[in-house]
Formats: structure tokens, sequence, C-alpha cells
């Protein structure tokens, strides 16, 4: 296969308000990459598993990370915040972006962004939840994003990196090709305390993993993707932000994802219905939905209730799929969201969904 990480960014508009996607050139051991606080400011507050993650960048993936003015300042403007992204997209030596963290206000950051040059600059991006946001707008810019790797989250993990996740990002973050997503066995989503110095000793608990669950799963769909986070995109909806006509996202992949606030079953099945009003959920072939994290440190749920809230929130998108988009092909549980592991997922870029042969197919 060509590397096309490497390829020559030439953007060509193609209609309906959007680039045609390309992948921007990887980094290699040894290249500067920028560390940036996109959303919230965290590592100010939780030193250690960004410290952690800086170090495992380092050690483990051969990259040296550079921080900016705002990544580790809680409470700074979106327009300092912005101006560190523009930087580093500007800046020759950086060859890729990091998020450190999520948040919820990165939606008031993407309008001081610099669009001419952040595509006259390409760079791979990594980052979810919050960073749905950034995703979308370099995706409207024709930039192939990734939705994943946050390193306080994933290279800061407590006790180490889990090897599926390692396993995608060195994929995604210093190769490029086809990679083919495992379905893992276990799964975890009860949070250590950042503040309590011994929840860095030893991983995080894990538990069984039902594995993915397909439905109308008599297809095979090779598109780009599109989605992110549910809540985010229901803000970005509202606002009119980056969001382009439902008819340009016709045969594209949908990614949907739910973050560690645990929205109710109730409001998905509302987000969803509000997103087929608007006649987004019928342009998609095919959805693949992340295994909704159900345990927080504000809300230690019970393994009943998280077994509970789970299907509650699975039953609420089939429900509105049902209605707005029936015969869409469905994989339900893919781990690209919240929980641990978390694969990384191409945001603009290339999947292949395989359902006879039960099989997720990504170029990064």
């Amino acid at each position: 296969m060509p590397d096309i990480g490497r390829r020559v960014f030439d953007l060509r508009w193609y209609g309906l308000g959007m680039y045609e996607p390309v992948y921007p050139p990887k980094p290699r051991p040894g290249d500067k990459v920028a560390v940036l606080s996109t959303s919230a400011g965290l590592p100010g507050l939780f030193p250690r598993p960004f410290d952690t993650g800086i170090q495992r960048l380092r050690d483990d993936f051969g990259l040296i990370p550079v921080e900016y003015p705002t990544t580790r300042r809680m409470g700074a403007t979106a327009a300092d915040r912005a101006a560190d992204i523009n930087a580093a997209f500007g800046d020759p030596e950086i060859k890729a972006i990091i998020a450190s963290i999520g948040g919820e206000d990165q939606i008031t950051v993407t309008p001081y962004l610099d669009g001419e040059l952040i595509r006259a600059n390409p760079k791979p991006f990594f980052g979810y939840s919050d960073n749905t946001n950034l995703l979308a707008y370099l995706s409207n810019l024709g930039v192939v994003g990734y939705h994943g790797g946050s390193v306080m989250v994933q290279f800061g993990r407590c006790g180490g990196m889990h090897p599926l996740t390692a396993d995608s990002l060195r994929a995604a973050l210093l190769t490029s090709g086809e990679f083919t997503l495992p379905e893992n066995t276990e799964y975890g989503d009860v949070d250590k305390d950042w503040g309590d110095p011994e929840s860095f000793d030893s991983p995080p608990s894990m538990e069984a993993s039902s594995g993915w669950s397909w439905h109308n799963a008599d297809r095979v769909v090779e598109s780009t993707t599109w989605g992110g986070n549910l809540e985010i995109l229901s803000w970005l909806l509202m606002a009119d932000r980056d969001i382009r006509p439902p008819e340009a996202y016709r045969g594209m992949i949908l990614l949907l994802e739910t973050s560690e606030e645990l929205p109710s079953a109730t409001e998905v099945f509302r987000i969803l219905r509000n997103m087929g009003e608007r006649g987004l959920l019928r342009q998609f072939p095919a959805i693949l939905l992340a295994r909704p994290k159900a345990w927080s440190l504000d809300r230690r749920n019970s393994p009943e209730e998280k077994a509970a809230y789970a299907g509650e929130q699975r039953e609420a998108a089939s429900r509105a799929l049902a209605v707005y988009a029936p015969g869409v092909m469905v994989v339900f549980d893919v781990d690209f969201g919240h929980t641990d592991p978390q694969l990384v997922i191409p945001y603009g870029g290339r999947v292949r969904v395989d359902g006879p042969a039960r099989r997720i197919t990504v170029t990064y």
C-alpha cells in the first residue's frame, strides 16, 4: 500500500462545503510533537498523569513533546488556546499535535483558528471527547484527524498503557496504511483518582467484554468518517458550527460515543431523534457506536447498575435508528470511546466495515 502519510498535501474543493480529505505526513522517531490543552488545562491541576504521558511519548514512541503557554494553564482564554493551536500548526518543526485531555468549551476556541494557516500546514491531530470540535473543524478543511489518544488518559494511564491502546496509537501516530481493529475480551471504565498517589501503582481494573454486536451486517461499507462525541455533536448542531448540509455526509460512516458525564438514555434518544429530524441519520450506510462508559467518580454504579445503564443507552440508540435509519448497518460496543482500551479511528479518513467477515479495518 502506498505511503499516503507522506503524500503531498493537495486540497481540492469538491462541493457541499468540504475539501477532499488528505492524510497529513506522520512524525518519525526524533520528531517534535505539540502537546496542547485545547479544552481544559488539567495538566496544571493533575501533573502526575500528564508527566507520565509525556515521558511515555519520549521513551516508548521516541518523540519529543513540546508544551505551549496554555498547556498547563487552567482557565486560559479561548483566544489564547487557539493561538497555541495556530502556532503548533504553523511551526515546521512540529510534526503532530496531541491533546492533553478534553473539556467542555472547545466550541469557543474554533472561531479563533486560522483555517488558511492550518490548511497550508496540515498535521496529524489526536484527541476525542470535547476535541470533536477540532476534529470536525479539521475535517471541513480536508485534514484527516485521529479520534483518540490523549496524553493524560491513554498515554498517562495508571500502571502502564493498555497494550491494545498502545498498538493502535503507535500505528496511527507513526505509520500509514491499513490496521484491523482488534475485538478485545475485556474492558474497563472504573477510573482511578488522580489525586491519590497510590492510583499510579497498578493498572485500572478490567472486566469481561461481550465483544461487538452487529446489526444488518449483510454488506461491506467502505468510506470516510464523521461524528465523534454525541453530546458535543449536539452542541455543534445547536450552534450551527462546522456542520455541513446533511447531503454532504451521504455515504460516510458515522462515529458516535458518549462521555464520562453519563448522559441518560432519554438524552441519547432525543439527540439522535433530532439528528434524524435534521435528515442526518439517513445519510450514513454504516454507524459505529462506542462502548458506553457507565461509571464515573461522581456516579459509582454497581456492576448491575452499569449493565442496566449500558443496555438502556443501546436500546435508546436502536429505537431512534429504527425510525430514522432502519436499514443501516450498526456495530455496537466498538472500543473507541471513553472506555479502556481505546482504539484510534481516523476522522475524515477511510474505514471499511465488513459485515459478513465481522471486521473493521481503518486506514491510518
